[in-house]
């Protein structure tokens, strides 16, 4: 599903070189290399602040603790997307506020969002699932209309662009916060687990920078409670180095998805993934629908096959025990969302794909539908 080995083994010496310097500095923790991957990170996604954490959970935790919602707050958030994005408004004290999706972006849509606006509603989390921006020009007039406060979950968009006010803008510039993961599978992926806050709020980003090392500003001064939550030196060594390949990892990335929408094309028995007008899709995911319940059949069969398939997500957040007992709310029906659950298929996509290897995957699920 995702080829690391290939793709570190063209920069090894790079990385190499980063680890030792990080070993020779014996500055494991926050020190010179991490200021300089929030600084590399910030300019690339074009904030005045990147605030390094643990993950991409913990950076959207943070991030709603910053903007002081009044406990039970509600937040509007989709049901379909990885747990994370829900887990962290209740761990904030807050109510979760499921809504549906597009049915071709996989995102939540204006008039969905809009729709889930309540007199209760505070903020909301804004997901750009699979490498796709939302629709955030639209999303945006609307937060400033009802005054919620947006933050951005790109952990899966690192890169993206959209339209704002006829202005090209990376994912995770465009709200008052931005979160990402440095998961190793991300477009922009370390050797372990990592994440960053994105914003251009002094406020939020002196407050969060303290929240995130136990409320401490000065050693051993402590203004608030807060939590341990920081990127160590030898990741963000390593992310310096992948920085400056990231969009030609983003191009390979695409180049692979041309080529996937090419050999798919007149496969009757799938629906391709679509690009929204005025975004550039990432791909951190190539993710198909597959028609007439046969979805489960399709992954066995490529399995049968030796050829590997994930399914985002099975079950939405809004059916999952954890959530059926905690308090939330349901924007109207989640029929894309639910019908989305029995039909995504996501295929191999990585940086190392080439037409030969796709041409396989390919033909395979030809052969399957003939």
């Amino acid at each position: 599903m995702c080829d690391l080995k290939h793709q570190t083994a063209k920069i090894r010496s790079e990385i190499d070189g980063a680890i030792a310097e990080a070993i020779e500095s014996s500055a494991f923790i926050k020190g010179a290399k991490v200021a300089e991957f929030e600084k590399n990170a910030a300019e690339y996604i074009g904030t005045k602040h990147c605030i390094s954490v643990g993950n991409g959970t913990d950076a959207l935790y943070i991030a709603l603790m910053m903007l002081n919602l009044a406990p039970g707050s509600e937040v509007i958030t989709p049901s379909f997307t990885f747990v994370a994005t829900a887990e962290a408004i209740l761990r904030a004290g807050l109510k979760p506020v499921f809504v549906d999706i597009s049915d071709s972006t996989f995102n939540i849509d204006v008039q969905t969002f809009e729709a889930a606006i309540t007199k209760d509603t505070k903020a909301a989390i804004i997901v750009h699932l699979f490498g796709q921006s939302a629709e955030m020009d639209s999303i945006m007039k609307v937060a400033k209309k009802h005054s919620i406060e947006i933050i951005e979950d790109f952990c899966q968009s690192f890169g993206a662009e959209c339209e704002i006010e006829g202005k090209t803008k990376k994912a995770g510039s465009i709200g008052r916060i931005g979160c990402t993961s440095f998961f190793p599978s991300k477009n922009l992926g370390c050797f372990g687990d990592g994440g960053a806050i994105f914003t251009d709020d002094d406020t939020i980003a002196d407050n969060a920078r303290a929240f995130a090392n136990h409320g401490m500003r000065v050693k051993y001064t402590y203004d608030s409670v807060g939590i341990n939550s920081r990127l160590d030196a030898m990741q963000a060594g390593i992310l310096n180095v992948k920085i400056k390949h990231v969009d030609s990892y983003l191009e390979c990335r695409r180049n692979a998805a041309s080529t996937y929408r090419r050999m798919l094309a007149d496969v009757d028995g799938i629906i391709i993934p679509t690009e929204q007008e005025g975004c550039r899709h990432t791909y951190n995911q190539f993710t198909i629908r597959v028609k007439d319940g046969r979805r489960d059949e399709l992954k066995s069969y490529l399995e049968e096959k030796g050829i590997p398939s994930m399914i985002y997500y099975p079950y939405p957040i809004h059916q999952q025990k954890a959530y059926l007992e905690s308090p939330h709310r349901i924007a109207d029906k989640l029929s894309n969302t639910e019908m989305l659950c029995k039909e995504v298929l996501s295929l191999p996509m990585h940086t190392e794909l080439d037409e030969k290897i796709i041409q396989t995957i390919t033909s395979t699920i030809k052969e399957f539908f003939k």
